[in-house]
């Protein structure tokens, strides 16, 4: 897909359009953002051996639904398909914004709203008993 992507956009900018400062630098931002990606992912993929060669971390499954690997082939489809369409206009290079507010999303919807929003610790409950005798000893101290 990135080759893909990344092999249409330049052969239809090199035969139709011209290669402007924009167009340049944005190119190179997504090659960054590929080239990090895929170094992301075959870093948590890569598994420890000791030195006997028994497996110790199998690393993280790729695959696995709710994990990182799935943002960042999230993170990879996305800028394929901004640079594919881009080919179209330019303003498609603004989808990109779409990645800082997914994660502002992520970090309100698991970090900061639970914390914000968390109901307050509760005290434990008091017997009848010790109810009143604490109401007691409160009505001798007055």
């Amino acid at each position: 897909m990135i080759l893909g992507a990344t092999g249409t956009y330049f052969i239809v900018i090199m035969l139709f359009f011209n290669f402007t400062t924009l167009s340049i630098t944005l190119s190179i931002f997504s090659g960054i953002v590929y080239v990090g990606s895929y170094q992301f992912m075959k870093y948590i993929a890569q598994a420890t051996y000791s030195e006997s060669g028994q497996l110790i971390d199998s690393g993280i499954d790729l695959n696995m639904e709710g994990g990182i690997a799935e943002h960042i082939k999230d993170l990879i489809i996305l800028t394929s398909g901004v640079q594919v369409l881009s080919l179209i206009s330019n303003y498609f290079w603004l989808l990109w914004l779409l990645v800082p507010l997914r994660g502002g999303w992520m970090l309100w919807k698991q970090i900061l709203s639970p914390w914000f929003f968390a109901p307050a610790a509760e005290q434990p409950e008091i017997s009848e008993k010790k109810q009143r005798k604490m109401e007691k000893k409160m009505a001798r101290r007055h």
